[in-house]
């Protein structure tokens, strides 16, 4: 037997048109509702045509998930974007949607792959994983009206763009006042990012926290080229650094394992800090202590955000900010 609108609308009390509203998420209905209605469809195991009410809404009922060029190892192995994607599937989910993922390894194919899931209305809106000042998708977005919402902080058109993301300046200055706080005063800010919106603004906290604190502020090391790796040794002896603030997880365990290869123990010699708190925090010893950004949270904000900007609710840009956590293990000595 088949289960049929007007079926759960009787049982339930309500018009069909009722139904039909909750299905859609319709902002009319109130919560009380909208719950009578579903637990009324829970339990005489009525499914909605998702194909059918999208062809009526003019909608795929799908969003886009855009990552960055994976043009390395690193990048593509990072937990960051697994973690996030789960969340932002478990948001789509409760509102019936589904995600399709963008990606590729430079940026000249990623908009290709854009362009062509917009204008085959493959989905009806987009999340941007990322802010990168050589990027063209965000510009077509922008310049093309298509709804999207974005994890991270835009380089232009902050007012008119809605994104989700953590106060990056603050966690810079966290992650550097708690190695000063534990009497480190030579600190570097390790990097292999040199043109996302996160190296700029976690940079520029660990910079007001020297500052602040009346110690030298050092240049950021960049890590992006193999002969980084080898003037890292003699880096360390003309800094005589005794710690470092790393851009995240993954590359912060890449220089533990540079720094001990040229004689420096971690922590003993040589402490370190890092953002995330993603699982290779806790993968080897001694464990990381990071900065955990509650990635969950990021992605189900960005989630959500996107589908009040599809149904209208939000008129203009608006700024989301996610809370932090300092997680401290073994990775930070203290020198007091």
């Amino acid at each position: 037997m088949t289960i049929t609108v007007k079926d759960v609308a009787k049982k339930a009390g309500v018009a069909t048109s009722t139904v039909s509203r909750v299905i859609n998420d319709h902002s009319s209905i109130s919560d009380a509702t909208k719950k009578k209605v579903y637990k009324v469809m829970e339990e005489m195991g009525y499914v909605p045509n998702i194909a059918a009410r999208n062809l009526g809404k003019r909608s795929s009922g799908a969003v886009g998930v855009i990552l960055p060029p994976l043009d390395s190892r690193e990048r593509m192995g990072n937990p960051f974007y697994l973690e996030i994607i789960e969340s932002i599937n478990d948001e789509a989910r409760k509102h019936s949607m589904t995600t399709a993922i963008a990606t590729a390894q430079s940026f000249e194919t990623l908009l290709e792959n854009v362009q062509l899931m917009h204008r085959q209305k493959q989905v009806d809106g987009f999340i941007l994983l990322y802010s990168d000042k050589e990027d063209p998708v965000i510009d077509y977005l922008f310049e093309n009206q298509v709804p999207f919402s974005l994890i991270g902080q835009p380089y232009t058109n902050e007012d008119k763009v809605i994104y989700v993301d953590n106060d990056n300046q603050l966690l810079g200055k966290h992650a550097t006042d708690y190695l000063i706080e534990n009497g480190h005063r030579n600190i570097l800010f390790i990097t292999n990012t040199t043109h996302e919106n996160v190296y700029y603004e976690r940079y520029f906290g660990y910079q007001k926290a020297m500052m602040l604190a009346n110690l030298p502020v050092l240049p950021s090391v960049d890590m992006e080229k193999p002969e980084d790796y080898v003037a890292f040794e003699q880096l360390l002896k003309e800094t005589k650094a005794t710690a470092a603030v790393v851009i995240d997880d993954i590359f912060a365990m890449r220089m533990i394992q540079l720094a001990q290869m040229y004689g420096y123990r971690v922590p003993d010699d040589f402490s370190v800090i890092s953002f995330n708190n993603s699982i290779y925090a806790t993968l080897v010893h001694p464990y990381l202590t990071s900065i955990d950004i509650d990635i969950a949270e990021l992605g189900r904000m960005g989630m959500q955000k996107l589908i009040e900007s599809l149904q209208e609710k939000e008129a203009t840009g608006v700024r989301m900010v996610i809370p932090h956590k300092l997680i401290k293990r073994e990775t930070v000595l203290s020198l007091k």
